[in-house]
């Protein structure tokens, strides 16, 4: 089929990878602007945009599709289908009915559970033991459409946002592969979404990613690991003035009890609201990760301490 692929971050390459590898002529691929990024400021292609030009695709980066040229050039590509994926800019109607089969999107989550822009992360920080990869068709709501197609997966107790995002992006690839298959076929069957169960997993804010060791334990841990790697939780150390802000990637739930905050021992075991987390992998400013005890090595943080 001839497919226009939509989509920015890492989490997109390996569905538009499995759509080449099944012989789909991809006739364009849309993506973010680039955009400065880095020290040094200078302007840097998305993934997608990257990968899409090593493959010898055509690449759009349109800022919206407001205007009528971008609809107009989108329709002329006269796409079988559109397949999106984690692309960040909302469709209008014109262009969701351009592609003769529709547009497809790949949401990383347990549909209606978690529409919205940061489902993997609000899931782990959710507590939730269980999410999802669906494929839908695309309507003009938000995560709205019917799914077509669903694949289960597992939430580790102590697995990251980062790890539970390579995990789906790979999953992911393969079920839209599928549905675009049964699509040619004529044979996707795609179903509306309960009524029941809708929650929204609104965008991720520097602002809430500050911890709060006086919340319990379970849910310090799952900020940690939701949050990690970016942006990263993190806490303050030091005296007034020369505080040291410091994230942490990795955590364990511990046992022990104190004032919220407090390091129980040499082994950053600290204390929550109730209960307790060991902190296993840390990173300083300006520094890269490393292990707690690489850390303690050279940065002591005596039993006592208030974080």
């Amino acid at each position: 089929m001839r497919i226009v692929f939509m989509g920015t971050p890492d989490f997109s390459v390996p569905t538009l990878a499995e759509i080449i590898g099944a012989g789909h002529e991809v006739v364009a691929a849309y993506s973010q602007p680039p955009r400065a990024a880095g020290r040094g400021m200078a302007e840097r292609k998305s993934p997608v945009h990257t990968f899409a030009e090593s493959a010898g695709i055509p690449v759009l980066t349109p800022t919206s599709f407001k205007g009528e040229a971008e609809r107009e050039a989108f329709a002329a590509h006269e796409a079988d289908a559109a397949v999106v994926v984690a692309y960040g800019l909302l469709l209008p109607a014109a262009v969701l009915d351009a592609p003769r089969l529709g547009c497809y999107n790949l949401h990383a989550s347990a549909l209606p559970r978690w529409r919205g822009a940061a489902p993997i992360q609000r899931a782990i920080m959710a507590g939730d033991t269980e999410t999802a990869v669906m494929a839908m068709r695309m309507e003009v709501g938000l995560d709205t459409g019917p799914v077509c197609l669903g694949e289960r997966v597992e939430i580790g107790a102590d697995q990251t946002a980062g790890e539970l995002h390579d995990v789906l992006a790979q999953r992911g690839s393969t079920l839209m592969a599928r549905a675009l298959s049964a699509l040619e076929r004529g044979s996707l069957d795609c179903q509306p979404q309960p009524e029941d169960g809708v929650t929204y997993a609104r965008k991720i804010e520097k602002a809430e990613a500050r911890i709060d060791f006086g919340a319990d334990a379970a849910g310090v841990h799952n900020m940690i690991r939701g949050l990690s790697p970016f942006p990263g939780a993190w806490f303050e150390i030091g005296p007034e003035g020369r505080r040291e802000r410091i994230k942490v990637l990795r955590a364990v739930l511990a046992k022990g009890q104190g004032a919220p905050g407090e390091v129980l021992d040499d082994k950053l075991t600290i204390a929550c609201g109730s209960g307790a987390v060991r902190l296993t992998e840390l990173q300083r400013a300006g520094k890269k990760p490393m292990l707690a005890e690489e850390v303690l090595r050279g940065f002591a943080v005596p039993a006592g301490t208030r974080l």
